[in-house]
């Protein structure tokens, strides 16, 4: 080797010389060590066929799980029909407009207005089943630009296969002036059938370009009347509701549990008539 390489001050990994060239040495790869599992030739034989995902599955002791019992009751009793539904006689009264269109099937985009459990997701489900329309539904907590640009491209997509979309939009009031403009030309063009749920005035939370092409409808708090009404079907309702229980509760009590719920069915549903059952159920 030549002086200049000599003097040159030593390198910190081990280096070959091609050409006279140092070059860092090139490390070979670690092989993976793979551990070896037996084969048991048991199930084969038992079966005449390898062991498959299913067959493991259907060998172990599974619990089978009722998927509609997991649901919350208010959901599971959610009304299917405009006649099932409680309360908003002046919104959804035979002869009206608003249920004249509904049940006609030309609806309309629109924003509900009203408090918590008033059944606007509801009154929505019921839009696009009678409208014969895929429904889609987005919160505006926990959705942004993004996931609203492509909910509106699949709405697109079915719009140019003649299926039609209703968007359910809740919490509308909480996204911004540039989400809800995303909205206006699918409006216009009837890509969409936009149902926006608020508990705000959309006079003050919602941009004027869109209230203007949509129908704000004013939804009341439901009376505690027809709460005990919908918590009497939830007892009754043996497919779907607590009827197959055997359960019953007195009427006063379930004045009082309406009455607590204070205008909104799904709190009736989910916490009062709950509690009261179990006391009932303890009582037995």
């Amino acid at each position: 080797p030549s002086t200049a390489l000599r003097r040159l001050p030593p390198l910190r990994h081990r280096s070959v010389r091609v050409d006279s060239q140092p070059h860092r040495a090139i490390r070979a790869p670690r092989l993976l060590r793979l551990r070896h599992i037996p084969y048991d030739p048991a199930p084969v034989a038992r079966s005449g066929t390898p062991p498959t995902v299913s067959n493991l599955l259907e060998d172990r002791d599974l619990i089978a799980v009722d998927r509609d019992a997991l649901r919350p009751l208010a959901e599971r009793v959610r009304p299917r029909t405009l006649d099932e539904m409680v309360g908003q006689r002046r919104l959804l009264a035979p002869g009206s407009a608003l249920r004249q269109s509904i049940e006609s099937g030309h609806v309309h985009s629109m924003v509900l207005w009203g408090p918590p459990g008033c059944g606007k997701t509801t009154l929505a489900l019921l839009l696009a089943k009678y409208a014969d329309a895929d429904f889609r539904a987005i919160s505006a907590v926990l959705s942004g630009l993004p996931e609203v640009r492509q909910v509106l491209a699949e709405a697109g997509h079915r719009f140019a296969e003649g299926r039609r979309t209703v968007l359910f939009v809740d919490e509308v009031h909480r996204f911004n002036k540039a989400q809800q403009d995303a909205f206006l030309p699918h409006i216009e063009r009837g890509t969409i059938l936009f149902v926006g749920a608020t508990t705000e005035n959309p006079s003050f939370e919602l941009n004027s370009a869109l209230l203007s092409r949509c129908r704000v409808h004013v939804m009341e708090a439901v009376s505690a009347d027809d709460i005990v009404a919908a918590l009497r079907r939830a007892l009754d309702d043996e497919v779907h509701g607590l009827g197959d229980r055997g359960l019953s509760i007195a009427p006063g009590q379930l004045q009082l549990i309406a009455t607590a719920a204070d205008g909104d069915v799904r709190r009736g549903l989910r916490d009062r008539l709950v509690l009261a059952l179990h006391a009932a159920y303890l009582a037995v």
